[in-house]
């Protein structure tokens, strides 16, 4: 199995976290999850996520503190994910990958069908 090495940004916004659902032509299509993507050799992870939200949603984030760390076995490969914890510097969040995109207060993540690797830190957030 090949392991992939992928972030993910919890965007708080006026005590509300940014929820991307994937599109159809995606992978795990319709699943939602938190925006983000795959770690490049050259890059830290604060990079790869800074690039990808730049990339995905046309915005600028400053990297947090981490939430945290699942391991998840899809068909297609072992998903390493970290979320950190993101604020919006500047830019507000487009569909340029994503389906849709939802903010939600922690006690409504739930209300949502999350991507299996995402779902550990959606129940981390529900218990804060």
């Amino acid at each position: 199995m090949k392991n992939i090495y992928v972030v993910g940004a919890v965007i708080v916004k006026d005590d509300k976290i940014l929820c991307a659902q994937r599109g159809e032509s995606k992978s795990l299509s319709y699943k939602w999850e938190f925006p983000g993507g795959k770690i490049e050799i050259y890059e830290t992870a604060e990079q790869a996520l800074k690039r990808e939200i730049n990339e995905e949603m046309k915005c600028d984030i400053k990297v947090g503190d981490q939430v945290d760390y699942t391991v998840y076995e899809y068909d297609f490969g072992i998903v390493h994910l970290t979320t950190y914890y993101c604020t919006l510097l500047k830019g507000t969040p487009v569909l340029t990958e994503h389906q849709s995109i939802k903010w939600l207060s922690r006690k409504d993540l739930s209300t949502l069908d999350w991507a299996p690797a995402d779902i550990p830190t959606v129940e981390k957030l529900i218990k804060m």
